[in-house]
């Protein structure tokens, strides 16, 4: 059974993101590092507490002020993200996804330098370790 906690919204995905810039944080802090207007502080209070609820941020309650902290990598959610993604709007086909993300109005040549060079270092482990 999968316990990891849910995909994050749009919103909890900007709390979030604040979250892994800045490490632990209280409300306020959260509040105080998003765009002017955003959102209100006890938007940002609410949210952090459903948040906590499915497991997306733990919550230090040792002072009277609580400090919260991402319970998830931005690493494992953008892979969560990007999966849900490809099943969602590509019928599970990771090369439709790649595809659409190469085209040329979309990516510059710079990125499509770093991607080479990505798959050639993936080329280069696949075949490291089947000599292994």
């Amino acid at each position: 059974m999968d316990r990891s906690p849910p995909l994050p919204t749009d919103g909890e995905l900007r709390l979030l993101r604040v979250l892994w810039e800045r490490g632990p944080s209280t409300v306020r802090e959260v509040h105080q590092a998003l765009p002017a207007g955003e959102s209100g502080y006890t938007t940002v209070l609410k949210l952090l507490q459903i948040m906590h609820g499915k497991g997306l941020v733990i919550r230090d309650e040792s002072s009277r002020t609580h400090v919260y902290a991402a319970a998830v990598l931005p690493e494992a959610t953008q892979r969560a993200l990007v999966t849900d993604l490809i099943d969602r709007a590509f019928g599970g086909s990771a090369q439709s996804l790649v595809m659409q993300a190469l085209s040329p109005q979309v990516s510059s040549r710079q990125d499509l330098d770093r991607i080479r060079a990505l798959l050639e270092e993936l080329e280069r482990r696949e075949a490291e370790g089947e000599a292994e």
